[in-house]
């Protein structure tokens, strides 16, 4: 049930209605154009007002990125709908299911790791329309980024500040597959004696999925920003927290793509076969609560520059699969099965399993196939064994099957502290020392549980009480970083070189004996940057950079979920960065050009245990990490926008990008380990290329965006190419009052994804890919007051 009813908001829309005339919406403040680059020694991009107009506001914040040079992102659907199938692709690093490899922040503030399990991405703390921009930086972090998974660059998804007047805006976004938004926004304008400006925001949104629409998203967030100006002290404030149920897409092979483009092999119907209905969609399910608060300080002290901060971060929710099977923990000798019947004492707490139980008889005794019988069943995964199949047991045979849960929860805390001390030395000559610290502290809380579907024949319903709890632990991970960089100005040219080092503690504790189970220290050794800009003479706005940088990723706590890992050989992943390119910022062009190397050492790859067709439920803690060579990436980056006139903007990004893995160094270890040396990254594109037309005239706008992705190796082995695609969007938008003085402070957008229903894969992991969200229109009405 919805924490904000649709009513309340709906009436809230309502209310506005005999007030819209009030405060017409400023195109100016809509069609605003941010810098699509900064000045350092590395590639980085930010995105622009007209980028943002292409994003719906019921999708995700992180669609915002998808036409910046080297940066691929991938979503189950056009809204975000799925945090299961985000793909995320720099430079041939990715997040993913396997990997997380790309730093991501928000307000500079680290987002706690992005991986699926336990992490939480940036949608999980920004509603898409309280988004200013994302500071993008492609390859080599900057030294200061809050990120101990930075080996590919970083996302910082920054939030809008409040107005400094009163406003209330409302929105409401509806769309294909039953989607809808309500969102509300009130900016208080100056308070406190003109110090202090605020802003709140609620918002609901649900979509269906677009394949079959027998999946749901729903997603509550509430979110207030305030910004206190004391002249020698600025205080920053942000709290946001979100809620979400999210039904998942699931990766298909490439033959199953070209069989059937539209269909994932999720199920809409219940069959009352258990295993079919494993991959019954609603079973699929990623339920996650997310609450981030931090507070900033920012003052100076004479030439000292502070900026301290502090963060708290709480993470819960849980994964959801339907084994088609009861999981047999204790011998019954023939008796009822105790695992079908949770008494007063509880369910199982440890312990393996030691068969499982597919039928029973009305006394709920295991039942076994009759001999010789063949099943019928053909799908999902190939077919099934005799053993599932209703068919080969006699009439009166109950098919039970189980509910699994994986439940996280994760808080965690934080502060951030940054000095610089600028110099004038003389007639242009600045010298300005840095350093920082982040220290972070955060436990995290994993079980998994087994319950029982109440009535197998008819509903995937499950009792809340759970028969197993396969496993109890908790992870605490320690987290300290330091930097210390110095930049010096000299007239036209900008040097800097700085140092940082991460030190990284993580424990395992099992909490069903209470016992400290596991513990490794992840430091890095001291990681260098070094970068200059120069600008260059006799040509206004242009410039030359060139930097190198060394990036870290810490060993992440799911290492030590896996009992085999050997975790004193296991090392920390590491990545040295060279950028080397030109910038220009003129009157009407800005364009960049980078080349770039990347040398990924140490990358830790997860070997799963010998596995039989389809899901492995019972993985639990089986399987292995292991440090298996690495990634060589090599590559250019093109990106320009061109004022053509007033009314005409141009937008270009291309990427070329060359990323193969290395080998371990033992060729019989590679090939026993499925490593390819020399083959290309799968999910890595080679070539990329974007192109948009944005149109202005009064209160009027429109915008065509295409964007072209080279065919990608879907696995490691490269045995099989996922071909190219081409996808368009389109939005057009108009403010209120061209339409009649009845509609001031009112604007409409109207926006279609994929515009020619292109039928393509996205994003892809573990040799499979996920199925493109084919063409969606949304329209969005804004209202300001």
């Amino acid at each position: 049930m919805p924490v904000f009813p649709r009513s309340v908001l709906a009436l809230a829309v309502a209310a506005a209605a005999p007030q819209l005339f009030a405060q017409p919406i400023d195109p100016d403040q809509v069609e605003e154009v941010i810098v699509t680059s900064q000045a350092v020694a590395y590639a980085n991009a930010d995105v622009s007002a007209e980028m943002l107009q292409r994003v719906a506001p019921i999708a995700s914040p992180l669609a915002a990125v998808a036409t910046l040079p080297g940066v691929l992102v991938d979503e189950g659907d056009q809204f975000g709908g799925d945090d299961w199938s985000t793909f995320i692709s720099i430079r041939g690093f990715q997040t993913n299911l396997d990997e997380q490899q790309i730093g991501m922040t928000v307000d500079g503030i680290p987002n706690g790791n992005s991986n699926y399990g336990g992490g939480a991405k940036a949608n999980r703390f920004i509603d898409t329309p309280n988004l200013e921009t994302v500071r993008v930086s492609q390859g080599t972090a900057d030294i200061t980024s809050r990120s101990n998974e930075a080996l590919g660059g970083t996302l910082d998804f920054i939030t809008d500040a409040p107005l400094e007047e009163q406003q209330m805006r409302v929105m409401l976004t509806v769309g294909e597959n039953d989607a809808q938004k309500y969102y509300v926004r009130f900016d208080t304008g100056r308070l406190f004696d003109d110090t202090t400006t605020a802003w709140l925001s609620l918002s609901s949104s649900d979509a269906k999925t677009w394949i079959d629409e027998s999946g749901e998203s729903n997603r509550e967030h509430a979110a207030l920003k305030f910004i206190t100006d004391l002249d020698a002290l600025a205080i920053t404030g942000y709290f946001s927290w979100d809620d979400v149920h999210e039904d998942n897409y699931q990766r298909v092979s490439l033959e199953q793509f070209e069989a059937d483009p539209g269909w994932d092999r999720l199920t809409a119907e219940w069959t009352g076969i258990p295993y079919i209905d494993q991959v019954y969609r609603r079973g699929w399910s990623t339920l996650r609560e997310n609450k981030l608060a931090y507070l900033k300080f920012d003052f100076a002290t004479g030439p000292v520059d502070w900026k301290l901060n502090t963060y708290w971060h709480d993470n819960e929710g849980r994964g959801d699969w339907m084994p088609p099977y009861v999981v047999d923990l204790i011998d019954d000798n023939g008796g009822p099965e105790t695992e079908l019947v949770i008494g007063p004492q509880g369910g199982i707490d440890g312990g393996s399993p030691i068969g499982t139980i597919y039928f029973v008889d009305a006394n709920g005794v295991a039942l076994s196939p009759n001999e010789g019988c063949t099943s019928s069943i053909t799908f999902p995964y190939g077919g099934a064994g005799p053993q599932y199949d209703p068919g080969c047991y006699d009439p009166g045979a109950i098919p039970v099957s189980s509910y699994r849960t994986t439940n996280y929860w994760k808080e965690r805390y934080g502060a951030n502290a940054d000095v610089a001390w600028t110099l004038e030395l003389g007639d242009n000559l600045v010298n300005t020392l840095g350093a920082g610290l982040w220290w972070e502290d955060y436990d995290r809380d994993e079980t998994r549980t087994w319950q029982n579907i109440i009535d197998a024949t008819s509903s995937y319903r499950f009792d809340k009480r759970e028969y197993w709890t396969q496993y109890d632990r908790s992870y605490e991970v320690n987290t300290l970083m330091y930097y210390v960089q110095d930049k010096l100005q000299v007239g036209p040219v900008s040097l800097n070189l700085g140092v940082k080092q991460f030190i990284v503690d993580l424990e395992r504790s099992d909490n069903f004996s209470g016992e400290k189970s596991g513990k490794v220290d992840s430091d890095s050794d001291p990681l260098y940057t070094v970068g200059a800009v120069v600008d260059i003479p006799f040509v206004d706005g242009l410039s030359a950079f060139a930097g190198y940088a060394e990036n870290f990723a810490a060993i992440k706590d799911e290492v030590l979920e896996r009992e085999s890992s050997a975790v004193d050989d296991i090392e920390p992943e590491t990545a040295e960065n060279i950028d080397v390119g030109l910038r220009y910022d003129g009157e009407r062009i800005l364009a960049t050009l980078t080349y770039y190397e990347i040398d990924f050492d140490n990358r830790l790859t997860f070997i799963a245990p010998d596995n039989p067709a389809g899901i492995d439920y019972t993985i639990g803690t089986n399987g292995t990490y292991l440090n298996v060579g690495g990634v060589e990436s090599k590559g250019i980056e093109l990106a320009g926008s061109w004022q053509v006139s007033d009314a005409f903007r141009v937008y270009a990004s291309f990427t070329d990008n060359d990323s193969q893995y290395l080998g371990t160094g033992n060729a019989a270890l590679d090939d026993s380990l499925g490593i390819f040396p020399g083959n290309t990254v799968a999910g890595s594109a080679q070539r990329m290329a974007a192109l948009s037309l944005d149109w202005t005239h009064n209160h009027y706008r429109a915008g065509l965006t295409t964007r072209w992705v080279d065919e990608r190796e879907l696995d490691q082995a490269n045995s099989q190419q996922v071909p190219d695609y081409t996808v368009s969007d389109l939005y057009v938008g108009v403010g209120g009052e061209e339409l009649g003085e009845f509609l001031r402070g009112v604007d409409i957008s109207f926006l279609v994804n994929n515009l020619f229903d292109e039928e393509y894969l996205g994003g892809i992991s573990g040799g499979a890919a996920w199925i493109g969200p084919g063409r969606s229109a949304s329209l969005t009405v804004t209202a300001d007051f």
